[in-house]
């Protein structure tokens, strides 16, 4: 997976235009300076009601400049990959650096790295961008006829898929030379029903649009559209007349694995990201409940709840070999045995609390800056068997599936949830269907009544594809393994006092 030789590939001249940048920001005065260079192409496609609606198809080249001159940040980006638009870039970070030093309140300060020289390449079995056009749309076809020809009167239904590749070389003036290549491929249906003042949707296999790993087209296949097609037309359907579900009570709650990762994403992933506990982050939903005060004491969860900060595993959409400050790769907790233990770290805020970078910085693109976004954070399995083992244990409860909406407010502690779709839970089975469920917690308390995770069996890694962040704002690709999981005395529906 890695080498000790630099990169080609996709990247010859752009080394040596990343080099010259170097020097010329070196030459202005800066005391540390980095370029990255990205290369992405993305392709998206949707079918609905059984005609191609859209296809959209983006190709971009550009590179970006960080530097630090007077203790302060400067950042300068371009499409134009020439060496005199380099020296260009380049010298306007280090000016803009200055500007920033007027107002800073502390010098930039980098916990150390080792610099290297490597490459890495997501493992791909079946490339999408080698496939044609056609075989890729045929899936979406397929999936959304089945759809319609289960249940005629839906009002819409829907099938896309998204293929992305990025390509990126990271030059620093310590030394680095890191290319890096990574495909994803990502897939999803939706069916939309209609009727007695109900809208309802379906959708598979989890909300937000699709489900998106790190990996070739195998990914799509491995979800089986079609065949999951019919299931969930019906599901759209039905609940249109289905009863509505409990409100204001207090009850056992199982949540599907793809809602529990959202959960994770949420009320685990955000607070725990170090620039949103120290208060230099507050954009979309804020800063966070976690401050460095509470690390390594706050009690977050039961003992049956441990998350995990991992950047390798494998197919998950934070996964890579090096974050784009060159940090490698690693693993650790954000909470063990329901403790509160570790952060999403960059180089400078792990200086601020003594530590080295668990390298979780990552831009969108060449033309945004690096920011602390989730790697895999991922709730680990526990010993409560499969999904169907589970409900066996639960006398009585709603089991949720699939986000259909959420609200958390800017410091990620009070939270409420709605779902697609639930079931009611009596004598250890599922019984009646639910439309419109929705419930409410307390960050620490809502994990401190997790008292059962399913097992290896039915863990998943799954991927957030449109995690927004920062101003202007970017996108990230995050990852979250996760189970169906248990929660007890839960507030279900609106309570009233």
């Amino acid at each position: 997976m890695h080498s000790a030789a630099p990169a080609t590939g996709a990247f010859g001249s752009e080394r040596d235009l990343g080099r010259r940048a170097l020097d010329t920001a070196r030459t202005r005065g800066a005391s540390y300076a980095d370029v990255r260079f990205v290369r992405r192409e993305v392709e998206d496609a949707q079918v609905k009601n059984g005609a191609l609606e859209n296809v959209d198809r983006v190709d971009s080249l550009g590179f970006g400049v960080r530097a630090i001159a007077d203790g302060a940040w400067g950042f300068a980006a371009s499409p134009v990959v020439t060496g005199a638009e380099a020296d260009r870039v380049a010298a306007l970070a280090v000016e803009v650096a200055r500007a920033s030093a007027l107002t800073k309140r502390d010098a930039a300060r980098l916990a150390p790295v080792q610099p290297v020289t490597a490459t890495w390449r997501s493992p791909v079995a079946k490339d999408p961008f080698a496939m044609s056009f056609d075989d890729r749309l045929a899936l979406l076809l397929r999936a959304d006829a089945a759809m319609r020809a289960q249940q005629p009167k839906l009002r819409t239904t829907r099938a896309a898929y998204e293929i992305w590749r990025e390509s990126k070389l990271f030059l620093s003036s310590e030394g680095a030379d890191i290319a890096q290549t990574i495909t994803e491929t990502g897939c999803s249906i939706s069916a939309e029903s209609v009727g007695d003042g109900e809208q309802q949707v379906r959708s598979y296999p989890a909300s937000g649009g699709r489900s998106q790993g790190q990996f070739g087209w195998e990914f799509a296949e491995r979800w089986d559209l079609v065949g999951n097609a019919p299931r969930i037309a019906d599901e759209a359907m039905a609940l249109l007349t289905a009863t509505p579900c409990p409100q204001d009570l207090r009850t056992t709650v199982i949540l599907s694995g793809n809602q529990t990762m959202l959960q994770v994403h949420e009320s685990c992933g955000h607070p725990i990201e170090l620039d949103r506990a120290l208060g230099t982050e507050a954009a979309f939903a804020g800063t966070s409940f976690l401050t460095p005060d509470t690390l390594g004491s706050l009690r977050y969860g039961s003992e049956a709840v441990s998350m995990r900060i991992d950047s390798t595993t494998p197919g998950g959409l934070g996964t890579f070999a090096y974050d784009d400050e060159g940090v490698p790769a690693s693993e650790g907790w954000a909470v063990k045995d329901g403790l509160f233990v570790g952060y999403l770290m960059s180089r400078e805020t792990a200086a601020a609390l003594g530590k080295a970078s668990n390298g979780t910085m990552r831009a969108d693109g060449w033309a945004r800056l690096p920011l602390i976004r989730m790697t895999n954070v991922s709730l680990m399995p526990g010993a409560a068997g499969t999904l169907a083992d589970l409900v066996a244990d639960t006398d009585e409860g709603i089991y949720m599936d699939t986000n259909r909406s959420w609200s958390i407010d800017d410091r990620r502690f009070n939270f409420q949830f709605g779902t697609q779709i639930g079931w009611l839970i009596k004598g250890g089975k599922l019984t009646e269907m639910v439309r419109n469920p929705t419930y409410t917690g307390i960050t620490p308390e809502f994990w401190g009544s997790c008292d059962a995770v399913c097992s290896d069996s039915e863990w998943f890694i799954w991927g957030t594809p449109n995690c927004g962040k920062g101003q202007p704002s970017q996108v990230g690709h995050t990852g979250h393994g996760a189970a169906p999981a248990r929660f007890r005395n839960v507030r279900v529906g609106v309570i009233r006092a």
